[in-house]
């Protein structure tokens, strides 16, 4: 049966992943395709709705990217969001201009008329405005169902064509009644059951994995990460022997995150797999000696990666399917969905080699958020813990080492790490920032301890809260908290005799500290 689906067209919008995320989150599945995709395409893709994002644009302006007339007259039900309800508006007759007011932020919005896409919606409720053009007068057969103070047309609809048309961001958070909206889109107006679920996701993936895969050989680099863990987890319920996982451990990793992996993958796990695990510690830190430039350090890191991994690649012998934790951001930051900047020229789990003998890749969550993920891992009995892990850099605590990497700093920022982890976790924290680590600066200064001179290395801790990893803000942890942590660290912790707390957004800073 071929899979319900409604389209994200993107025209440069800030939030088209969290417009896709809102609607996934009404368990309706959604992908998102640029505005230059081709109206022959769309109608072959057979979508149950279409939501045009907002754009940083005019969209009378030259250039500007526009559509085809002819997708409001296909009879799918189409939701213009900011400059996508605007366009609509222009294409369709009516007129765009510069607003006199513009709105920024939260704005009370009068809902004016009964609609589906405001079933439940209070009849005053605040949205997140974004705009300096407006909808001057809605095009013909269009009925206005919202308004603001400065804004007449706020929303509109011909609900006899199902378009719609919001001039505001529901996506956003800071819509409270937002996500209901989308969902009434999705299902009051698209009519699209709600079939886009982590358990029928698992079962369908393990019946069409099994189907490709046949009796082939699988090889999975596996960092125990979460995306890289899921993967390995529905590719062994799938194929179960006929997968081989490979753990490089390369001394970089957090606290005990070796022995953890191997407790859930290894022999004694749940999982029946093929588990290796590369105990390649002392060869990475002989790399990394007297190298302190990051970027220095990060190729050296997955270079020499590599060459484990295609060591004991050749032991397993020839495979037939090499299995990456590639996400759905992955796709669409690699340029190949919306109209997002290339982020990622290419996204291959650990940088893995070309050369390495195999016929096909396997990708079994390239259709996944990443909060996706985690609910697939749960659906399939991966360990809370492991699920839920802090996000980690390939490189390790390569880049949370400042300067030359060495085993004694890397203990140091283990232990130190561990500490904050527990107490942020112990403090009710841990799901609600979005990433936090403790980093070994490279910095020693003195400091006193039992009446004696010390001169030691400072620790810095991080934490950030972010949607989509590319902007992030400091996360305001509780003063007796962070108190709490730097004296645990000052005094559990050898060669630390001070703490600070990085406070540094990204940008003009980046989530990592290195």
């Amino acid at each position: 049966m071929k899979r319900e689906m409604v389209i994200v067209l993107d025209f440069g919008g800030q939030y088209n992943q969290l417009v896709a995320r809102r609607v996934r989150e009404s368990n309706v599945y959604c992908e998102i395709y640029s505005y230059k995709t081709s109206i022959e395409k769309l109608k072959a893709m057979a979508p149950k709705g279409i939501i045009l994002t907002g754009g940083p644009n005019s969209c009378y302006g030259p250039g500007a990217p526009t559509y085809t007339d002819e997708l409001f007259e296909l009879g799918i039900p189409v939701l213009g969001l900011c400059y996508g309800a605007q366009l609509m508006q222009y294409i369709l007759g009516g007129e765009v201009t510069k607003a006199q007011v513009p709105e920024y932020g939260k704005t009370e919005m009068i809902v004016d008329n009964d609609s589906l896409l405001f079933k439940d919606v209070s009849p005053k409720t605040i949205c997140w405005m974004s705009h300096f053009d407006y909808i001057s007068n809605t095009a013909p057969g269009f009925e206005i169902t919202a308004h603001t103070v400065d804004c007449p047309v706020a929303a509109a609809e011909d609900r006899k064509k199902r378009l719609y048309a919001l001039q505001f961001h529901p996506e956003v958070l800071h819509t409270p009644e937002g996500t209901k909206m989308i969902s009434n889109f999705v299902h009051h107006v698209c009519c699209c059951s709600s079939e886009w679920t982590m358990d029928s996701f698992v079962e369908s993936s393990i019946c069409a994995i099994r189907d490709r895969i046949g009796d082939g050989k699988v090889l999975c680099a596996l960092s125990g990460g979460v995306d890289s863990s899921v993967a390995a987890v529905l590719l062994s319920k799938a194929v179960g022997n006929q997968l081989t996982c490979v753990f490089v451990d390369h001394g970089l990793l957090r606290k005990n995150e070796g022995d953890e992996v191997e407790q859930v993958f290894g022999p004694a796990g749940h999982y029946k797999l093929n588990f290796v695990r590369v105990n390649a510690q002392e060869r990475f830190y002989e790399r990394l000696k007297g190298v302190e430039e990051p970027e220095k350090k990060r190729k050296i890191i997955g270079e020499e990666f590599i060459r484990v991994f295609e060591e004991e690649a050749k032991k397993v012998g020839a495979v037939d399917f090499l299995v990456q934790g590639t996400i759905y951001p992955d796709v669409v930051e690699s340029g190949l969905g919306g109209e997002s900047a290339v982020i990622k020229s290419h996204h291959n789990v650990g940088g893995l080699p070309d050369h390495v003998d195999f016929k096909e890749i396997i990708e079994p969550l390239r259709d996944l958020f990443k909060d996706e993920v985690r609910k697939a891992g749960l659906e399939m009995g991966i360990p809370e813990e492991l699920v839920y892990r802090q996000p980690f850099p390939g490189p390790g605590l390569g880049i949370r080492v400042i300067g030359e990497v060495t085993a004694e700093k890397v203990k140091i920022v283990q232990e130190a790490d561990a500490i904050y982890r527990e107490e942020i976790a112990d403090a009710g924290l841990d799901r609600d920032i979005g990433q936090y680590f403790a980093a070994l600066t490279n910095m020693k200064s003195v400091g006193v301890m039992g009446d004696e001179r010390t001169y030691d290395y400072a620790v810095a801790l991080r934490a950030v809260n972010t949607v989509d990893f590319m902007t992030a803000e400091v996360a305001q942890i509780p003063w007796e908290v962070l108190q709490k942590v730097s004296s645990r660290i000052v005094n559990e912790v050898g060669h630390v005799n001070r703490v600070m707390y990085d406070v540094t957004s990204k940008p003009p800073g980046t989530i990592e500290f290195e």
